[in-house]
């Protein structure tokens, strides 16, 4: 059963850090790509930084050279360094991989999700 699971969202001021992880579970090897979203009330849901099996990364502009994502690739965890964090990043922000490397910010690309974890940032 393949799983993905995140944490570390919470709660923080403006221009403060969190660190999201995401470890998936039951999925076989091979090439993939794995992103992090983001879905604030009301919004649609926004992709932020996408990695894929190469370490290839993108990110969306809003939260370039303020977000990294990585990944440690022999434990299936996938993390999302935030940084100088705004009250515009509070959010659920999801975890979602495909089995494709189809690097992608939409939604539409990835077809296995977790169930979200929760960063408010107060002013």
């Amino acid at each position: 059963q393949v799983q993905l699971v995140e944490s570390g969202g919470g709660s923080v001021q403006a221009g403060g850090s969190l660190r999201l992880s995401c470890v998936a579970s039951g999925f076989s090897s091979g090439r993939y790509a794995m992103t992090w979203f983001r879905q604030r009330p009301g919004k649609e849901r926004e992709g932020v930084a996408a990695i894929d099996n190469y370490d290839i990364t993108i990110y969306a502009d809003s939260v370039k050279g303020r977000f990294t994502t990585s990944q440690d690739s022999a434990e299936n965890i996938l993390y999302l360094q935030m940084n100088n964090l705004t009250p515009e990043d509070s959010a659920m922000y999801y975890c979602a991989r495909n089995a494709f490397a189809n690097l992608s910010l939409r939604p539409s690309a990835y077809n296995y999700w977790g169930q979200g974890t929760q960063v408010t940032v107060s002013s």
